[in-house]
């Protein structure tokens, strides 16, 4: 198995197969309008502007499942972050990462790449707070626990990095720069 198995619905109702994407550098990664976390968006476009070239593409998942933070439609979830964080990258269908509605392509990543942690400093504290309220076992499972949770995938299809809402993208950043 491999990513390459796997689509993503587009806001029209389409699928695009991940196949499509073949010796690329991915980013995938579900995330919100109305988080704390969302002005990462600004980070997201700053890589994908300079690393699209050499051959990244980002998947934008919109996901409403982390305290209803993407209220929006498709369409105003797009022109939400093109006009506030002029993203060139595609927003694809609001859709859910955990549970059984879940993307399969979702099941296939956490499959690969479980929870790991958040890492330290005050948002780590603060997640970590927060998810024992929700869900006393968050640690042992592989869900996504929040918006923003970020996989890379390399030119030949495999999950090789997760990434918590907590990580700090020059972090990412890195792990995508040693692969493109």
């Amino acid at each position: 198995m491999s990513v390459y198995e796997y689509s993503v619905p587009t806001p029209k109702g389409e699928q695009i197969s991940l196949q499509d994407y073949a010796g690329k550098v991915l980013l995938i990664v579900n995330t919100a309008t109305g988080c704390g976390f969302t002005p990462q968006y600004k980070d997201i476009e700053e890589i994908y502007e300079k690393y699209h070239d050499h051959g990244l593409e980002v998947i934008d998942v919109p996901c409403n499942q982390f305290a209803g933070q993407t209220p929006g439609t498709d369409d105003e979830i797009h022109q939400f972050c093109t006009l506030k964080y002029n993203t060139q990258f595609p927003q694809m269908k609001k859709s859910d990462v955990n549970g059984e509605n879940q993307l399969p392509l979702y099941a296939y990543l956490k499959s690969q790449k479980s929870f790991e942690g958040f890492g330290s400093g005050v948002k780590a504290l603060a997640m970590s707070a927060m998810l024992k309220k929700i869900d006393k076992n968050y640690k042992t499972n592989p869900d996504i626990k929040w918006n923003f949770t970020k996989f890379v995938v390399d030119r030949e299809g495999n999950v090789v990095a997760r990434f918590e809402p907590t990580a700090d993208m020059k972090e990412v950043e890195k792990c995508i720069a040693s692969l493109v």
